[in-house]
């Protein structure tokens, strides 16, 4: 990795260098904080987690081939850990367990990853777009990278490695074979943005929208925003921002670093615009995509309406990075869902609509539209939302409310929140087919006795509540 060796990694981090001097300005293969992942010249940098201590896999890295780790513990203190294991037993001094080998003494090794990430951002002279936003902003990730990868060499976030590890951990992948880095960049609190945005530095920022996101720590839609635009904070000073301008929040961004942004949306007074738009169900959407004097005609493969302003997120950059439109349209045409993001799977017995990754309620109600569009008997398998602050049980309210009106056949609820999913479709109306189970345990235990052959079924909760298992079930159902 470009100009990361174990001597500049010790000013980096101001840390305390200790090892063999042989090796000091060797550079690293790569950097994780996984002991599992590291080969022959790696860095390993043991992060104290919630689980485990990185400190106890320093001699198993070493072994692995690790050329240096970056620890808060001292050589001392790691030795002694190894040394009564096996391998460390094979060792008779530190001297001799660190030959060849480097050892960096750092106050905070999450302080460090960070440091580290920023540096190599730097001496790397890859175009990054950072991506945030309240939803959609994977699917988006997604399809511009779709897009752009039909044109150049493109690095994009893996995953769910969108937080303060997992952005660091991203940059390290970059070689210089890449001309452009997709950065998925999420947030829960007020300054967490300013932080990944000095680490990113973002030639191109894109904001999907300002939804009812971690709500408990940033209050209202207004505070999201605020948060959210803080991703400007260390963009380049030629950097191009481009927003969504469908949302209420994102169009009040009149003026960034001097320049005005770039909208997309679906109204004819965005910059980029959709036109002549077909939904066609489960196979997706056309449309013409409207950039200026370009008119490029696409097909998303994905259903949802909302997918549309996906795509036209994905053909501003392209346009702007001057791609063809033949080039934008395969790209969109190629578009698959990362897996638990509205993916669609088809059994022998059900249609199912895997969309368990997270759940909001601009998210949910978009995945219950999608439902509402298909034909046939029509289960929405849906779970708690959480970090919704104050008004969440409100919000589950308007959701059951909403599932009954758009004609959802079947509302099964889990989860103690889900309570209030029961009464707002209740409210609407006091015989509707509405199923309630405290846990999804619960529900997996049942589901049998409630899904039918020919079912269209939305599978959607926030994370934590593990509907991925559901999604299992009813895909092994027999």
């Amino acid at each position: 990795m470009k100009q990361i060796t174990p001597s500049r990694l010790a000013i980096i981090c101001n840390g305390t260098y200790y090892g063999d001097k042989e090796i000091k300005d060797r550079e690293v293969s790569l950097v994780t904080t996984d002991s599992r992942e590291i080969t022959d010249g790696g860095l390993f940098i043991a992060i104290k987690g919630t689980r485990t201590d990185g400190s106890r896999f320093i001699n198993k890295t070493y072994e692995s081939g690790a050329l240096c780790c970056i620890s808060e513990v001292t050589p001392e203190e790691a030795y002694s850990i190894s040394a009564g294991e096996e391998e460390g037993s094979l060792y008779n001094s530190i001297e001799e367990w660190l030959s060849g080998r480097a050892f960096i003494q750092v106050k905070s090794c999450l302080q460090a990853l960070k440091d580290i990430a920023e540096f190599y951002r730097i001496v790397c002279a890859t175009k990054i777009i950072g991506i945030t936003g309240s939803v959609g902003k994977t699917t988006t990730k997604e399809m511009i990278a779709s897009v752009l990868s039909e044109h150049f060499n493109t690095l994009k976030t893996q995953g769910n490695f969108n937080n303060e590890v997992g952005v660091p951990l991203t940059l390290f992948r970059l070689r210089e074979k890449h001309e452009i880095a997709i950065v998925e960049m999420g947030i829960s609190e007020f300054g967490e943005m300013t932080r990944l945005s000095k680490i990113v530095k973002p030639d191109i920022c894109v904001i999907t929208n300002i939804g009812q996101c971690h709500l408990e720590n940033l209050g209202d839609r207004d505070g999201v925003l605020k948060a959210k635009t803080e991703i400007f904070t260390s963009m380049a000073a030629d950097g191009k921002v481009y927003l969504n301008g469908d949302d209420d929040k994102l169009v009040q961004v009149e003026d960034v670093n001097g320049k005005k942004p770039v909208f997309f949306g679906t109204g004819r007074d965005c910059s980029v615009y959709a036109d002549n738009i077909v939904e066609n169900g489960l196979d997706g959407t056309y449309f013409d995509a409207v950039a200026g004097d370009i008119r490029i005609a696409l097909h998303v493969p994905v259903p949802g309406i909302h997918m549309v302003t996906n795509a036209l997120a994905a053909v501003a950059v392209a346009t702007g990075l001057g791609m063809e439109p033949d080039e934008i349209a395969a790209g969109i045409s190629k578009f698959t869902p990362v897996g638990g993001h509205s993916s669609i799977i088809k059994t022998d017995r059900f249609t199912i609509m895997n969309d368990c990754y997270n759940a909001n309620p601009v998210s949910l109600k978009a995945a219950i539209d999608v439902l509402s569009s298909v034909k046939g008997r029509k289960v929405a398998i849906i779970g708690d939302m959480f970090e919704l602050g104050v008004n969440e049980k409100i919000m589950h309210f308007d959701i059951g409310a909403y599932a009954v009106k758009k004609g959802i056949d079947c509302i099964v609820c889990a989860g103690k929140l889900a309570k209030e999913y029961v009464a707002g479709a209740l409210a609407i109306d006091g015989s509707h087919n509405v199923l309630y189970y405290e846990s999804t345990d619960q529900a997996i235990e049942l589901i049998g006795t409630i899904v039918k052959d020919g079912d269209s079924i939305l599978v959607k909760a926030s994370h934590a509540m593990g509907f991925e298992r559901i999604v299992k079930v009813l895909e092994d159902y027999k």
